[in-house]
């Protein structure tokens, strides 16, 4: 996965919020530790927080926080909130003149589909708070 990719961002940023759920981070805070800039952090969490995932409050003691527990967020539901797509689908295109090209673009798509569809269910199979237990356990920072 591109490290700076919106999912990516997101991911990360909600893997360490799992080790402190009820702490409040602030979008520089984020933007530092992850390299990025806090408008995008904004951006990327501002998503998370329209699906429910987050919380943000205003102020100078103001924040993001988990809206849930981290074991109630799957990585499905980060990547649906985000709503990109990591499948590259068909363009949408006028219908090919040409019968092959149309059946190609249909078989083709349905693949695509498939492919989607496999990979939310993979996604939901894992949770928050187990990629960060999986990263304490490699030390990862």
């Amino acid at each position: 996965m591109k490290r700076n990719s919106r999912l990516s961002l997101a991911l990360h940023t909600l893997g360490h919020m799992a080790g402190d759920p009820d702490a409040v981070q602030t979008s520089a805070d984020i933007a530092s530790h992850a390299g990025t800039n806090p408008v995008v952090v904004r951006r990327v969490l501002g998503k998370l927080r329209e699906a429910g995932l987050l919380t943000s409050e205003k102020g100078h003691a103001g924040g993001w926080r988990l809206a849930r527990p981290p074991q109630q967020i799957t990585l499905a539901d980060v990547y649906l909130a985000l709503d990109e797509s990591l499948i590259a689908s068909p363009d949408e295109m006028e219908p090919p003149d040409c019968s092959i090209e149309h059946v190609l673009q249909k078989k083709v798509a349905g693949v695509m589909a498939d492919i989607e569809r496999s990979l939310i269910e993979r996604l939901a199979a894992t949770t928050i708070a187990e990629v960060r237990e999986s990263g304490q356990d490699a030390h990862v920072h």
